[in-house]
């Protein structure tokens, strides 16, 4: 299984990857533990282009690469592979990753909130379900609401990969019909309404109101627009 270091040092892994004096990410030293647990799924254009999904769990953001992202459709199974925990300053983090660092490439926010375990056991016993294997969890993003669910299908003992899934639990807001997934080069930052290219370009940030409702923003109504052939 993924190794996340120990419980003195959870960030460990995510330090060794990279050379602060070069990338402007965050190093993890401010930043303390919401009212609620929070979430973000972020766009990264590095290597190969795929949404990041993080869980605040024990202080750190628990992290996996989606490489086709969240769907909202329950007929959907996502790969989702485990990844290094990220400080939890990393919820806001959205710019360049510059040439030569570990994941360089633009990265947005698409979406951001708040989470909710499901199943009873409440926020204590969740990292427990995780560590299990599987959690089920309700989000209340700006763009995404609903239950999720994460399911470990392989556990890497084998030297294999360790891989899960995640799926969208059928319930309101889940649909079967239409797009169910943004158009990464499309979609746009909950925080600043920008786009990857615009990032990379390095266009002025703009504020996004929060309408509360956890649904797309008109400005945001083509992130689920069809990419060209």
């Amino acid at each position: 299984m993924e190794d996340r270091g120990n419980d003195g040092d959870r960030l460990a892994r995510y330090h060794r990857k990279r050379r602060f004096d070069t990338t402007d990410e965050p190093r993890g030293e401010s930043a303390g533990p919401t009212a609620e647990p929070s979430f973000v799924i972020q766009i990264h254009d590095a290597r190969r282009m795929h949404f990041d999904f993080r869980l605040e769990v024990d202080g750190v953001l628990r992290s996996w690469a989606v490489p086709r992202g969240p769907s909202t459709d329950p007929g959907d199974k996502r790969l989702a592979v485990p990844t290094e925990d990220h400080p939890l300053e990393y919820r806001e983090y959205e710019g360049v990753i510059a040439s030569g660092e570990y994941g360089a490439g633009p990265v947005i926010v698409w979406d951001q909130g708040t989470y909710r375990p499901l199943g009873g056991g409440g926020v204590a016993d969740f990292a427990a379900a995780l560590d299990r294997g599987h959690a089920s969890f309700r989000l209340d993003g700006r763009k995404l609401r609903g239950a999720y669910a994460l399911t470990r299908f392989r556990d890497g003992r084998d030297g294999s990969a360790e891989a899960w899934l995640l799926v969208r639990k059928t319930g309101p807001g889940s649909s079967r019909s239409g797009p169910a997934t943004p158009d990464p080069r499309r979609a746009r930052s909950a925080r600043t309404g920008r786009t990857l290219s615009q990032v990379a370009r390095g266009t002025p940030e703009r504020s996004m109101p929060d309408h509360g409702s956890g649904r797309v923003h008109r400005s945001e109504g083509n992130d689920h627009a069809r990419r060209r052939p």
